[in-house]
């Protein structure tokens, strides 16, 4: 009975770090068993990886720039989920933040770059979060599951994009549904271009000025959950919407506010995509990176560090697989989707796996007189 006593909840510090590890771990355990049976070495394949994500100047822009999507997408998870909501509509959200600032940005063609970069993003943020406002108000105020019609609003997203793009926006004498450029005055520099600015010398990559925006938003909502009265009451309604009402906190408007945020959130991942990269909106810019940002969220536990270190790994993912398909032709570009499959897997419908059995570790540790645990 002592025994049973002394075994611990799990601290928060070995769920925030050890479970998302040994996930990790096992999905590239399972990921190299497959590569191995197909008569390839799994360390070799490990070594391709991590020099394609990290080893030059090149790699480390790309892994980054794919990161910087998965920051946005990952915190309109998370900030939708602190609140109980489970937001799948990131795709969609991203679309309609696309929208939003190429309707801004061409329609205010002329503007100066500090005006115009600045209304460009508030015009991405805006659209983003108006779309992901319809599926709160009605999860609020008529029941309507989040998931259902987070999912519905996706395609919706897209049909409406596509629709502008062939008609109201497409460029004109284009074969292709894309909007005209935008003004070189709406284009975010490269990262490798300000750089060389100082002195320093990078490898040219796609990476750009919305990589720090990124890490700013990260920061704005770690304060805005964690250190503002209205984060206070999405928590309280996250945790206990009973409670949250028997406290005077209004969760309908909870509901609301936390999607608004979540929204514009996502609708900023056309900074990176179309501002930093394409400088037009082009159709399926945001090539799943909304469904990758529920991964991204759930391995970073919902915690804006985590989804910074979670959206970094995956970007590595993405960069070093392309690596990985060229040096090594035998696992081809699928087999690297399979890998990123199972670190999604692991990461979200198997995060606890290994919680039992870390828990009862904890406690043996606490039972024998363990000290830091």
């Amino acid at each position: 009975m002592a025994a049973e006593h002394s075994i611990a909840p799990l601290p928060g510090w070995a769920a925030a770090t050890l479970l998302p590890l040994l996930n990790l771990l096992a999905a590239f355990a399972v990921s190299g068993l497959v590569i191995w049976a197909i008569g390839e070495s799994p360390l070799d394949a490990l070594k391709f990886m991590i020099y394609g994500a990290f080893g030059y100047g090149e790699a480390v822009g790309y892994t980054l720039y794919y990161a910087t999507n998965f920051i946005f997408t990952g915190l309109a998870v998370s900030l939708a989920f602190k609140c109980g909501l489970f937001n799948i509509g990131g795709e969609g959200q991203a679309m309609m933040g696309g929208l939003g600032l190429a309707v801004v940005a061409i329609g205010l063609d002329g503007l100066p770059a500090i005006l115009l970069v600045p209304l460009s993003i508030l015009g991405a943020a805006l659209f983003g979060a108006a779309w992901a406002a319809i599926p709160a108000w009605l999860q609020a105020k008529r029941g309507s599951h989040i998931v259902i019609t987070t999912i519905m609003f996706n395609f919706i997203a897209a049909s409406l994009v596509s629709w502008m793009l062939v008609g109201v926006l497409k460029a004109p004498g284009s074969q292709s549904p894309e909007s005209p450029d935008f003004p070189e005055a709406a284009w975010l520099p490269k990262m490798h271009e300000l750089l060389a600015g100082i002195g320093l010398e990078v490898g040219s990559s796609p990476l750009n000025l919305s990589f720090l925006i990124a890490l700013g938003c990260a920061a704005l909502a770690w304060f805005f959950i964690e250190r503002t009265r209205w984060g206070y009451e999405i928590r309280v309604v996250g945790g206990n919407p009973g409670a949250a009402r028997f406290g005077g906190i209004s969760v309908s408007r909870s509901f609301v506010l936390a999607m608004l945020v979540a929204g514009g959130m996502a609708g900023l991942l056309g900074l990176n995509e179309l501002m930093g990269l394409q400088h037009r909106l082009i159709a399926n810019f945001t090539m799943g990176y909304g469904f990758v940002g529920i991964a991204v969220a759930f391995m970073g536990r919902s915690h804006p560090f985590g989804i910074v270190l979670a959206a970094i790994l995956f970007g590595a993912l993405y960069q070093g697989g392309a690596e990985l398909a060229f040096e090594m032709p035998a696992i081809s570009r699928d087999m690297i989707i399979m890998v990123q499959g199972f670190v999604i897997l692991f990461a979200g419908a198997l995060e606890h796996l290994f919680r039992p059995q870390l828990t009862w570790l904890f406690g043996r540790l606490r039972a024998i007189g363990g000290t830091g645990v």
